[in-house]
């Protein structure tokens, strides 16, 4: 998936170029703190390249970064893919930003540094695990910025009715029973999916249906009865809508999992502005307010971009 500027802001960079070549021409007619001075050198920060998954809240916050970089002078190109071992792959050597979760991704360079059955980072307090996750981070030459107080867990869901007729409100109700779980494409073996639900809650998950976490596609699966289970996020707003509900992770197999962006640590030593523009976001966004805009693109289907614009109008960023 990309997303690309606008044509409107396309044109907007291109009357900016065009102001500050006037600029130039008349500089003997102009004072030499003319707005189109600044304006103009503000706008020529070079390329940034931001990756990061493709579900509707990654993309969300994607767009948010987008905006907010463009906006700071930067020419932006935005990858989304699949999972994070798509982008994980080259990042940081051919991406600079990526939208992340901290326990996310500190779990995930512990798992390719030490092997897929490494104990997991568990910490509930997202300072603490990125603490944890220091050395990984610096060897992997990535650098977290500000934690987001938003926060977004794995979460897994059943139909209402599944959970009445059942007596099942918490993962650990489901011990001992087999389960069809649709997930993301990555989700088998890993200690935050199907690895921790089988080890550790005692699933018996007879088979992962790699359907898209928090995808239209899980959501169907289990509405049919294709599957029990389904992976989706603590800050989905589309859920009561369907008729689906939340199992509560009573053994708490969920790391803290606040979002904070990921950064080249090349990168940002060359641009070290960027910190100030992507912590302003974290400072700003809140869980409540992000299961919000959730709901917005996926219960009102307004695009990402637009709800993120919104956003960054309202909280005053733009």
């Amino acid at each position: 998936m990309h997303v690309r500027r606008s044509l409107a802001v396309a044109l907007a960079a291109g009357s900016l170029l065009l102001v500050g070549c006037a600029g130039s021409d008349l500089s003997d007619a102009s004072d030499d703190n003319s707005p189109s001075t600044d304006t103009s050198a503000a706008a020529d920060q070079g390329p940034v390249r931001i990756s990061g998954q493709a579900f509707p809240e990654a993309a969300l916050v994607a767009a948010m970064y987008d905006e907010l970089l463009t906006n700071a002078g930067y020419e932006t190109d935005v990858k989304l893919v699949d999972t994070r071992d798509a982008y994980m792959a080259t990042f940081p050597d051919s991406i600079d930003v990526v939208p992340e979760y901290v326990g996310g991704i500190v779990n995930f360079l512990n798992a390719r540094e030490n092997g897929a059955k490494a104990d997991p980072f568990t910490a509930g307090d997202g300072a603490e695990l990125a603490s944890q996750g220091t050395e990984l981070l610096d060897g992997a030459g990535i650098t977290l910025l500000d934690q987001s107080a938003a926060t977004d867990t794995n979460a897994f869901f059943v139909t209402k009715e599944f959970s009445e007729s059942e007596g099942v409100t918490k993962l650990s109700d489901l011990k001992g029973k087999s389960v069809v779980l649709a997930a993301a494409p990555d989700c088998e073996g890993r200690l935050d999916c199907e690895g921790g639900l089988s080890d550790e809650y005692g699933i018996d998950i007879t088979k992962v249906l790699p359907l898209g976490y928090a995808s239209d596609q899980t959501y169907q699966s289990v509405l049919r009865g294709e599957a029990e289970l389904g992976e989706t996020s603590t800050t989905d707003g589309t859920l009561e809508s369907q008729g689906l509900v939340v199992l509560e992770d009573d053994l708490q197999i969920q790391p803290a999992q606040n979002l904070v962006p990921a950064v080249s640590s090349a990168f940002l030593e060359a641009h070290p502005d960027v910190a100030d523009v992507l912590n302003g976001l974290m400072a700003a966004l809140t869980t409540e307010e992000l299961t919000t805009l959730n709901g917005e693109v996926a219960v009102d289907r307004k695009t990402p971009e637009d709800v993120a614009h919104a956003f960054l109008e309202d909280a005053g960023l733009l």
